[in-house]
């Protein structure tokens, strides 16, 4: 069985999904804020390698773990939902299928506990 890393298409195809992804978020009135002050090609380049590591592919991920990464910004629930419904949407753009996106937001979605504030 082949890994959601090769199901998805590998770092190219990961890396145009994740830049989608930011691109979406900086046009969501309820995320945007988060990367007004922020250098978005390094958070793709970070999300991306995240994602790739993550997904089954090569380990090149060397940031934050998503506990450290989100401490201090005070997410709360509606914000972490919106960025599942971008991420669902970035699926959609770069053609994913119906198996692989269920697997990316429940993936995302195991992540709740260390990005929304408590």
């Amino acid at each position: 069985m082949s890994t959601l890393y090769e199901r998805l298409g590998g770092s190219q195809a990961i890396t145009q999904i994740v830049s989608d992804l930011v691109d979406i978020h900086t046009q969501n009135p309820r995320i945007a804020p988060r990367f007004a002050a922020s250098d978005l090609p390094k958070v793709k380049h970070a999300a991306a390698t995240f994602f790739i590591t993550g997904s089954g592919g090569p380990n090149c991920y060397q940031g934050k773990d998503m506990l450290a990464a989100h401490k201090g910004m005070n997410i709360d629930a509606e914000e972490f939902v919106s960025v599942l419904d971008d991420a669902l949407q970035a699926l959609e753009k770069n053609n994913v299928g119906q198996r692989e996106k269920e697997e990316v937001l429940y993936i995302l979605y195991s992540m709740r506990r260390d990005i929304i504030r408590v």
